[in-house]
């Protein structure tokens, strides 16, 4: 036993100095690699002993490095995909060392200098093997966005500047001179030390885990303190544990927290500051509520009067927000701008130059509705417009991950016909969680190829993206561990898998079975209850129940949160996905969701509500910082201005620069072939709904639908900016167009006009038509209208909705 116990000892001890003898074959075989190119000319150089030596340290330092590795994998806390590339690569390499130094020996000691290349070849294999292993052994250590975070380009990149709410020094300035704090100071300063603890604290100190007899995750048993007694003694700082802990230099034995680095000084002051002003937490039982939890109840507050001739309920909540934050009421948008807008978002098209005479002649004082009315009755368009939004939403895609194997699938065709149907909201959630053949690839998530951890299995998979897409619930940090972004624990995850679970599932945290089990039940016991010996089907079945009841405000207000971001460019609530978070209006959340449920669930007439508002009618907002329409400061003062979605740039493109003149009937769409058999009832113009991904596509924002995408970024990127300048695809679009247009407009004044109409809704000003005609000529040929088309489309005009 004892050397047993040794050798176990010995294999751990091992495989910990994995990280310190990694460096040393990444630093010599990268070396050694430069070095070679000074070699290219004159094999033989001055520097040939040198690097005969950092080869031969190199590889037989990352031989050693893979057994240390293979050591720390077989007993440590390592594990997924990322471990998977990481070791793989990493043996890889070292065989590769190994060639290198038998390539090398032949050519030193066997003068078989044809062997120059082949060595060469596998040097700088080598060199790159021991780069990408260092890359994915990074992102084990360091996350996998620790180097994408850095470029601000990237989806990963993380804003330097402070955006946190809570304002220490103003709150330290207004509370220091008071020996005592009011209601309202205890709460907020007390919410912000509850959130450092929770961040900092938990992991070792929580329900799951207890370190000391010391749990800090709830005002009772932190406050009795551990097994040397209590650490925090309010009023006195300096005689509290738990602030001499985490004022302790970094390198101290006995700093806390004593993994993740020490706290921030900013953190350690508004700690020691807690204390000092006897430390208050609000009475909560043992149990503390760090993050705000909205309310689960449905509710229907009083509309506020009528004023200022308002009547959509919309525009009251509104008046009623403006009046509270001193907010007027800017001029509405004029015809132009409403037309383009109501056309691009609701049926993601353009409005014809006869579409805007008519529009423009129309002197019904209610034209606006009558014509919101009627863009809502175009169900094809309609729903070949939403599809995007809901593919998005639901995973739903064409090609990609799981269809290979069979372990994806689509639900495009019951999706249109949703739409098209306009399916009641409470129907159309029931169809999803509860499915049909048509409709299950949804819920039935994606089986990966090989092996994946335990919070990406397929019944995990359901239970986040249910409550990710239809509860603005993030369930996947606590599909992993107790979740530190909310009070979602880790079995309450596992308990909302279960419902789609052919067994009870065992418990995993981070990936390690704990050996408990849970059974299948609801996030809020207030919604019902399931029963966990039913069948998967009756499981589900009852879980859609359960949720589009009236009594599940959540669900309603999570999707009038979402297609008001939609329609304006921001949420209610902000992210769309964290419902929990403070809406900027409470009240006209609620109402609408209300209203919502009253109104059978219709969400053409959600689309309505909002499309005929005055609120919507209001002049859009430009922010010089992306950040800025997330801050917690956030005031609304108009719908958030945005571009074109990839699918309506492409449909506009397509409609207006490469139309079909001849044969309207032809099924076409220029950027890419519709999919075959993905929907039974083909409308005339295929739409980019209906298209596969493709470099294009994704370049101007589509995601790839592995996972749940419930917003897309409206910001331009370096990409965006490549695909539309020097992008294949797209200038190929262009000259298809420009050939089309040549043959249809010989006549250079009317293509110019036309052009201008078509696209910007509008003739050219004088200055435009007179460089363009300049740039035409009087028999224009191809390339100089595509130059035309390429200037226009790319102008902020057309690419924003205004």
């Amino acid at each position: 036993m004892l050397l047993q116990y040794l050798a176990f000892w010995l294999w751990d001890f091992l495989g910990h100095l994995h990280p310190l003898a990694v460096h040393f074959p990444v630093a010599l075989l990268l070396f050694a690699a430069i070095l070679e190119l000074f070699t290219l000319k004159n094999f033989n150089s001055k520097l040939r002993h040198g690097i005969d030596a950092l080869i031969i340290a190199g590889s037989l330092a990352g031989i050693i490095s893979a057994v240390l590795g293979w050591l720390l994998y077989k007993n440590g806390d390592y594990s997924g995909n990322v471990l998977t590339l990481h070791q793989w690569i990493g043996f890889t390499t070292a065989a590769l060392g190994v060639l290198t130094l038998i390539s090398l020996y032949q050519i030193r000691k066997k003068d078989k200098f044809k062997q120059i290349i082949v060595y060469r070849g596998l040097l700088f294999f080598t060199a790159i093997g021991v780069s990408v292993a260092g890359h994915f052994g990074a992102n084990l250590t360091h996350g996998g966005d620790f180097l994408t975070s850095t470029l601000p380009w990237s989806k990963d990149h993380k804003e330097t500047k402070p955006t946190q709410k809570f304002d220490f020094v103003a709150f330290k300035a207004k509370a220091a001179d008071t020996t005592k704090l009011d209601k309202k100071q205890e709460v907020e300063l007390s919410t912000e030390v509850r959130a450092i603890l929770a961040h900092n604290c938990y992991k070792c100190h929580g329900a799951e885990k207890v370190k000391g007899d010391l749990r800090l995750d709830g005002k009772h048993v932190a406050f009795k303190g551990g097994e040397n007694g209590p650490v925090i003694i309010p009023g006195k700082p300096e005689e509290s544990e738990l602030y001499k802990r985490i004022s302790l230099p970094a390198d101290h034995e006995d700093i806390m927290p004593s993994k993740g680095g020490k706290l921030s000084q900013k953190d350690i002051d508004i700690v020691r500051f807690w204390i000092a002003k006897g430390a208050p937490w609000p009475e909560d039982g043992s149990k503390a509520t760090v993050f705000r939890v909205a309310k689960l109840e449905p509710r229907n507050p009083v509309l506020p009067a009528t004023s200022n001739n308002l009547t959509n309920p919309v525009d009251l909540w509104t008046n009623d927000y403006f009046k509270k934050n001193r907010i007027s009421w800017p001029a509405l948008v004029d015809d132009k701008i409403y037309l383009r807008r109501i056309y691009l978002d609701i049926i993601g098209l353009l409005p014809t130059p006869a579409d805007q005479d008519a529009f423009s002649k129309d002197t019904r004082p209610n034209k606006r509705a009558l014509w919101v009315k009627k863009l809502l009755s175009l169900d094809n368009d309609y729903a070949l417009h939403w599809l995007s939004f809901w593919n998005d939403a639901l995973r739903n895609d064409y090609s990609g991950t799981g269809y290979i194997t069979g372990g994806r699938f689509n639900i495009t065709d019951w999706l249109f016909k949703s739409l098209k149907a306009n399916k009641p909201y409470d129907q159309f959630v029931k169809e999803l969680i509860s499915p049909t053949e048509q409709s299950k690839g949804f819920v039935e998530g994606i089986k990966w190829r090989g092996v994946v951890n335990s919070s990406q299995r397929t019944e995990m998979q359901a239970a986040q993206n249910v409550s990710q897409v239809f509860l603005g619930l993030n369930l996947k940090c606590a599909s992993c561990h107790n979740s530190f972004i909310s009070d979602l624990k880790l079995e309450d995850a596992y308990a909302f898998a279960n419902i789609f679970a052919d067994t009870t599932l065992e418990i995993n945290r981070c990936d390690k079975p704990i050996g408990k089990f849970v059974d299948a039940r609801m996030l809020w016991k207030e919604l019902g209850t399931i029963d966990a010996k039913a069948s998967v089907a009756e499981k589900r079945k009852q879980l859609a129940e359960n949720l589009v009841r009236p009594e599940d405000g959540r669900l309603y207000r999570t999707i009038v949160n979402r297609v008001w971001a939609q329609l304006m460019g921001r949420g209610l609530v902000e992210p769309v996905d964290i419902m929990d978070n403070e809406p900027w209006s409470q009240d006209l959340l609620d109402w609408m969701a209300f209203n919502f449920v009253a109104k059978k669930a219709d969400l053409k007439e959600l689309i309505y509500q909002i499309a005929t508002s005055n609120t919507y009618q209001l002049p859009s907002i430009g922010f010089k910082e992306v950040a800025m329409v997330n801050n917690p400061n956030y005031k609304f003062k108009g719908m958030v201005r945005k571009r074109m979605s990839a699918e309506q740039f492409t449909d506009v493109v397509s409609s207006v620069i490469t139309p079909v003149f001849v044969d309207s009937n032809l099924r076409y769409n220029p950027f890419a072939e519709a999919i075959k058999g993905k929907l039974q009832a083909k409308p005339t113009f295929i739409r980019a709904s209906l298209v596969a991904n493709n470099g294009f596509l994704t370049a101007l924002g589509r995601p790839n639908r592995e996972t749940v995408a419930t917003s897309r970024e409206s910001q331009a990127n370096l990409l965006q900016a490549l695909e539309l300048t020097n992008g294949v695809m797209f200038n190929n679009v262009l000259k298809t167009g420009a050939e089309r247009w040549k043959a249809n407009y010989p006549n250079t004044d009317v293509l110019i006009k036309e052009i201008y109409l078509k696209t910007l809704g509008r003739e050219p000003a004088e200055n435009e038509f007179k460089v363009a005609k300049q740039a035409l000529g009087k028999s224009p040929d191809v390339d100089a209208i595509q130059d035309l088309f390429w200037a226009i489309v790319l102008l902020p005009e057309f690419q924003i909705i205004y």
